[in-house]
């Protein structure tokens, strides 16, 4: 009998699995590009009435043959000016690092699309107001 068995220790191998529920891979998603650099959260209006902040939306897909590729689906705001090819690559590549190292899951395929180029709002700068 090994040392682990006599102690009663279960075999790592004998626990069981994890399943990570796609919402939560979509929020490593959007949590992982709201961090870099050039992307930028926005205000959310509806009907005029400012009701909070959206950064990255995103759609995760588990791909099927391998349970660990996803397909994700990327929408997001960058800051103007920005040189928009580096900060989607910058994007792509903290995703991808994000999703391996929280949950063990790799992208299969990334679609980023730039919804708005914006300018970063100043601190103590009065908002606009649509006449």
């Amino acid at each position: 009998m090994s040392a682990p068995a006599a102690a009663g220790l279960v075999d790592p191998a004998d626990r069981g699995h994890l399943d990570v529920q796609p919402i939560v891979l979509r929020r490593i998603v959007e949590y992982a590009a709201d961090q870099v650099p050039g992307t930028l959260r926005h205000e959310r209006r509806l009907a005029g009435i400012d009701v909070g902040e959206a950064g990255a939306s995103a759609r995760v897909s588990v791909g099927s043959g391998d349970p660990l590729a996803v397909d994700v689906r990327l929408e997001l705001t960058l800051r103007y000016p920005a040189r928009v090819r580096a900060v989607v690559e910058a994007v792509r590549a903290k995703v991808g690092e994000e999703l391996t190292r929280i949950a063990g899951f790799h992208v299969r395929t990334m679609t980023v699309t730039v919804a708005g180029l914006r300018e970063s709002p100043t601190p103590g700068a009065s908002p606009r107001i649509p006449l």
